[in-house]
């Protein structure tokens, strides 16, 4: 039995797992809008929502936990600079997932998950 255990394994080991959602989180902010399977865009949206919410603070503590989290540093001078800029009156909620079709070859479900 799975109580209270949050998260899903999408089938990878941990360390795989966390630097495949890192990086997704990362193109996320770069790109402000990524094509992936459902069940990533679902995983990757509570740490999107934290990287932005951490960006809004502003200070050096933010900033060097954006570090942590985000790989490229493009990312988190995008965050820093811009994203916090656009979200700082909102009070989260900055990420919408929309479904899409399946995908040809294994029938996956597709989503977008994009900034608003």
């Amino acid at each position: 039995m799975r109580h209270r255990v949050k998260g899903k394994k999408l089938d990878r080991k941990k360390e795989p797992r966390e630097a495949m959602l890192k990086n997704l989180a990362a193109s996320i902010i770069i790109y402000e809008k990524v094509k992936t399977t459902e069940a990533k865009a679902k995983a990757v949206r509570p740490i999107c929502e934290k990287i932005i919410t951490a960006s809004i603070k502003g200070d050096l503590t933010g900033r060097r936990e954006l570090i942590r989290r985000l790989p490229q540093p493009m990312a988190v001078k995008k965050a820093m600079e811009i994203l916090a800029l656009r979200y700082k009156d909102r009070r989260g909620g900055y990420l919408r997932i929309i479904k899409l079709t399946r995908r040809l070859g294994d029938n996956a479900a597709m989503a977008q998950i994009e900034l608003v």
